[in-house]
């Protein structure tokens, strides 16, 4: 199974779907963007709930917002290390040095140990995403507004005849 085929099963198939329940093009793109950027929040669990209250605030459709959340899963743990990073460097802290396999045992070990070690790098962290997110939610949006209109422009191409 390729890239290509991937997209289209788990991306694709299931916004044409949303765009066929009438679901605006403009809609789906707001969730998307709001689930990509809420799906990179550097503290691993809590996207799911976040994106959940984001819909409800919102008035956000709760699928696709979930979707695009768990889409973006793998980015969130690639960016994790980044967010501590220019977290340390924005607050003047120092980096985290303890090493990934320390980090995993203690989590194992004394949870409450870890949350104390890291709460000061993952306060930090957040900050970060906060300042990241309402820029990257805007980008988003107006990358996939266009996109998902020409999608719709596919499933409905009676609305789009001059």
């Amino acid at each position: 199974m390729g890239l290509r085929h991937c997209i289209r099963r788990k991306l694709i198939v299931p916004i044409t779907g949303f765009l066929k329940q009438g679901i605006t093009p403009e809609k789906i793109a707001l969730s998307i963007a709001w689930g990509i950027m809420i799906g990179i929040f550097p503290v691993v669990g809590a996207t799911t709930l976040l994106c959940a209250l984001a819909a409800v605030i919102l008035r956000l459709n709760p699928a696709i917002i979930q979707l695009a959340n768990w889409l973006a899963y793998p980015l969130q743990l690639l960016l994790i290390a980044p967010f501590f990073l220019a977290g340390a460097y924005m607050f003047g802290g120092e980096p985290l040095t303890q090493d990934v396999q320390e980090l995993i045992v203690l989590l194992k070990s004394d949870l409450w140990s870890a949350v104390f070690l890291l709460k000061g790098i993952i306060l930090h962290a957040v900050v970060v995403w906060l300042l990241v997110a309402p820029v990257g939610i805007v980008v988003l949006y107006w990358i996939l507004k266009p996109l998902l209109k020409m999608l719709h422009g596919q499933v409905y191409p009676e609305d789009h005849r001059s």
